[in-house]
């Protein structure tokens, strides 16, 4: 698993869980005697253990980190491109970097240029509290190349001004690779190694902390597509130790269906420490208690990565997210702001990884004109953002 600086909001009262670095509680003022060995945090090299990317081992008074598969290759003779990193001597600070705190980006309600009348996203920061969004769509604009909803460029477009804005305003995004409609990635890379060198591009446009794979439709459905896009995040977690992970899909009331348990269980073979297993509880088929609905879906879900990974009950609720939709729905469903109240109070309780939703475009009052624009139901501006922008404090 690869180790980073976690902070996971646990209790309404916002307290932080940060995973141990040292050997435990640190002795204030009190430094090592001339000449000790500070001890290793990580765990000895075994030559008969079998370590993937990510995983850490001490070694002859160092921390190594593993960048793929290996068994018994010792940690300082493989070189500088070989398959162990040095992190440095036992005790000595973390590698450099800033890694995104999974406290802040938890709440990043989806935004959308391609319809719906975008709004103002340094408004929206301004009037709630919120510093994430995930930016949807990136497709394939042809073959394997990623851009913007498949036909606006990837860089020097608006997309790109409108991420520039967000960040001037001490915000910044995830991009949400695939969603629903449009020619996905996983489906127009032919193989797992030219479907992360796509991820890869994103991800160094933007200097990315985060991305977001919305997998649906015939991509998620497909167990070939689910493979190679398990295999390509594998390869962009060995090769991005700090960027985050989520992963968003669809689910049906009791939990992921029999297509999500087996992503799922793709991920965990793979040993892809995915950072927040999302599913988006909506279109129920007509549901009116959207509010336990989804609670029962994440509950769902925390069985599903917990069986899977072999998580503990505590690790797996970390582990997962909720991703909902404001107001009227795809089939007619109504998700409320009491419903929205009833997630955020669920996500207080657990410490969940990720609560979003679709859409900040969505997110205000319709007043005639574009639908897609408004939530079609009764409600202030940017509340049901404001409601979620709860957990954060």
């Amino acid at each position: 698993m690869r180790t980073r600086v976690r902070s996971l909001i646990a209790t309404a009262v916002g307290i932080l869980f940060l995973p141990l670095i040292g050997g435990g509680p640190a002795v204030a003022d009190q430094a090592p005697a001339p000449g000790a060995t500070q001890a290793c945090a990580a765990p000895a090299w075994n030559a008969g253990i079998a370590y993937v990317a990510g995983d850490r081992v001490s070694h002859g008074g160092a921390e190594w980190r593993a960048k793929w598969w290996t068994q018994g290759e010792t940690p300082g003779t493989t070189g500088e491109w070989g398959v162990w990193e040095h992190l440095g001597a036992c005790g000595g600070p973390e590698e450099p970097g800033e890694p995104a705190d999974p406290g802040a980006i938890a709440v990043a309600p989806y935004l959308y240029y391609g319809w719906g009348n975008p709004p103002s996203a340094v408004e929206v920061m301004n009037a709630t509290g919120v510093e994430w969004f995930t930016m949807a769509f990136i497709l394939s604009s042809g073959g394997c190349t990623p851009s913007w909803d498949g036909q606006r460029p990837l860089t020097g477009g608006i997309d790109e001004q409108r991420i520039d804005e967000i960040r001037a305003a001490g915000g910044d995004v995830i991009p949400s690779i695939g969603g629903w409609n449009g020619n996905k990635l996983g489906e127009s890379c032919q193989d797992a190694a030219s479907l992360a060198a796509a991820y890869q591009q994103v991800i160094d446009a933007f200097d990315l902390k985060a991305i977001d794979l919305d997998i649906e439709n015939t991509e998620f459905y497909g167990e070939v597509t689910q493979q190679r896009n398990i295999d390509a995040l594998s390869i962009i977690a060995r090769d991005n130790p700090d960027l985050l992970i989520y992963i968003t899909m669809g689910t049906a009331v009791s939990g992921p269906d029999s297509n999500g348990r087996r992503l799922i269980q793709k991920g965990a073979a793979a040993g892809l420490d995915v950072d927040g297993w999302t599913i988006m509880p909506f279109n129920f088929n007509g549901s009116s208690e959207m509010g336990q609905d989804s609670i029962r879906a994440a509950e769902g879900l925390q069985d599903a990565v917990r069986a899977a990974y072999g998580y503990s009950e505590t690790e797996a609720y970390q582990r997962i997210g909720i991703s909902s939709m404001n107001g009227m729905t795809d089939q007619g469903e109504t998700v409320t702001q009491q419903h929205f109240r009833e997630m955020l109070g669920y996500a207080q309780q657990h410490g969940l990884a990720r609560l979003t939703f679709w859409s900040v475009n969505r997110d205000r009052p319709c007043t005639g004109g574009d639908v897609s624009a408004c939530s079609g139901i009764g409600q202030r501006p940017w509340e049901f953002t404001g409601i979620l922008a709860e957990y954060l404090d």
